[in-house]
C-alpha cells in the first residue's frame, strides 16, 4: 500500500512540475496585445488622414473664395462696399470643396461645409468692416475595424482674407 501512494504523490508532482501548454498560452496572450497595439495605430493613422484630408479641403474651399468669392468693390479705399454677391450660398465653394474631398477615400456626402464670409461668428453675407471667409468641414469617423470604439467627429477649418 505504501509503495501505491508513493506511485501515486511522484505522478502528481510529475505533473506539476510541467509546463506544458505554457509557451502557448504566452503567445496568445503576447498575439493578443500585440494585435490590438497595431489596430490601435492603424485606426490613429486614419484619423490622422482624415484630418489631414479636411484641413487641406478647408483650406482649398479659402483659396478658391479669395480668388472666386463674393465681389467686394474693387479699389475702395476705407471702409468697402460689398457688392452682390455672385454666389450667396457659396455653392461654388463647396462644389470646389466637394472635388477635393472626392479625391479621398472618404464618403463626401456625409462632410457638412459651412462658408462665412464676414467676421464670426456672425456669418453674414458681407460685413462693411471685414474681408474674411471661414471653410468649416466636420465628419463623423468610423473606425475600420469597429471593436467598440466610438464615433469621433473630426473638424477643422480654414480662415483667409478677401484682398482686392
Amino acid at each position: 500500500m505504501g509503495t501505491i501512494h508513493r506511485m501515486q504523490f511522484l505522478r502528481v508532482k510529475r505533473l506539476r512540475g510541467t509546463s506544458a501548454g505554457q509557451a502557448q498560452v504566452e503567445f496568445l496572450l503576447t498575439f493578443l496585445f500585440l494585435f490590438i497595439v497595431v489596430v490601435s495605430i492603424v485606426e490613429i493613422i486614419l484619423m490622422m488622414y482624415t484630418y489631414t484630408v479636411l484641413a487641406d479641403a478647408a483650406k482649398e474651399g479659402v483659396r478658391y473664395a479669395t480668388v472666386h468669392g463674393c465681389n467686394l468693390t474693387a479699389g475702395c479705399s476705407g471702409t468697402c462696399t460689398p457688392t452682390a454677391c455672385p454666389d450667396p450660398s457659396a455653392d461654388n465653394v463647396k462644389a470646389s470643396v466637394r472635388n477635393i474631398l472626392g479625391l479621398s477615400l472618404h464618403d463626401s456626402s456625409l462632410m457638412p461645409i459651412t462658408v462665412c464670409y464676414g467676421d464670426p461668428p456672425g456669418c453674414a453675407a458681407h460685413s462693411n468692416t471685414s474681408n474674411r471667409v471661414r471653410v468649416t468641414i466636420s465628419y463623423p469617423f468610423q473606425p475600420l475595424f469597429g471593436l467598440g470604439w466610438p464615433t469621433v467627429t473630426v473638424r477643422a477649418a480654414a480662415e483667409g482674407r478677401i484682398f482686392y
